[in-house]
């Protein structure tokens, strides 16, 4: 069955799924940080470099929830949300966990529309 296109909407009223643009670039994210590369110095693109002491952070809040990261599986986008903010999106994306599958572990980020697309800042991985 071929995976429904979910498109970018600027709705302040109700959260939506991941737009379907953004997806490689979290999988492509989330990937380095399996690797242990929290501050993106592999450069995914459109994604920006994350500052030392905000991967730091990353790192060590992995580390602390005792559960080793692994990719992201499709799953992901059925329960990862954004949600327009009036100046960018706030994204949640859900993190998988070899011992969990879906884990309480979420990536804050902000994606905000730049000319030639998107670009993503990441904010801290956390559990809400």
């Amino acid at each position: 069955m071929a995976e429904v296109e979910v498109v970018v909407e600027k709705n302040e009223d109700s959260e939506g799924p991941i737009p379907t643009v953004w997806r490689s670039k979290f999988t492509a994210l989330i990937e380095a940080f399996v690797e242990g590369d929290y501050s993106n110095s592999i450069g995914v693109p459109g994604v920006a470099p994350i500052p030392i002491e905000t991967a730091q952070h990353i790192k060590a809040y992995i580390e602390e929830y005792g559960e080793e990261l692994i990719s992201l599986p499709n799953e992901t986008w059925e329960s990862s949300i954004y949600i327009w903010m009036g100046s960018h999106w706030d994204v949640l994306i859900d993190l998988w966990t070899k011992g969990e599958g879906r884990s309480d572990l979420v990536l804050g980020a902000k994606v905000a529309e730049i000319k030639n697309g998107f670009y993503i800042e990441v904010g801290m991985v956390y559990v809400p």
